[in-house]
């Protein structure tokens, strides 16, 4: 195994020949050259996290808990077409996501009820 250097700081075992003889490479790769694992630079940070989350009994109750909101507001906002952007350019891109964002919410509010009474926003009670 000879370490090379790549770019972004990361690195790369290369295993040449001793691939091609080992028993277990039917399990390692299907790539008819050689294998090569790429270490990344915060590899250590994110086998730890994986670790945690396979353990820590709070992580996994934070995770059931915030998991189904996030997937779906991610849901509302790529419906109806909107899975590609829209624009040409990042400067429209970046104006149309906010705005698209902040209509899904809108419309949330007004499923539970909101209403402009005297100049002041509110939600109903009985929705609440």
């Amino acid at each position: 195994m000879s370490p090379a250097s790549g770019r972004h700081h990361q690195r790369k075992a290369l295993f040449g020949d001793r691939c091609a003889c080992c028993p277990l490479r039917e399990r390692c790769t299907t790539a008819e050259a050689d294998r090569i694992l790429t270490i990344r630079p915060h590899h250590d940070l994110m086998a730890a996290a994986r670790r945690q989350a396979v353990t820590d009994p709070a992580w996994q109750a934070d995770y059931r808990r915030w998991r189904p909101p996030v997937e779906r507001g991610v849901a509302w906002i790529v419906a109806r077409g909107n899975r590609r952007l829209r624009y040409l350019g990042t400067i429209k891109n970046d104006a149309w996501l906010p705005t698209r964002a902040a209509a899904l919410n809108l419309r949330i509010l007004i499923g539970l009820g909101l209403t402009r009474t005297n100049d002041t926003w509110a939600i109903s009670p009985s929705s609440a």
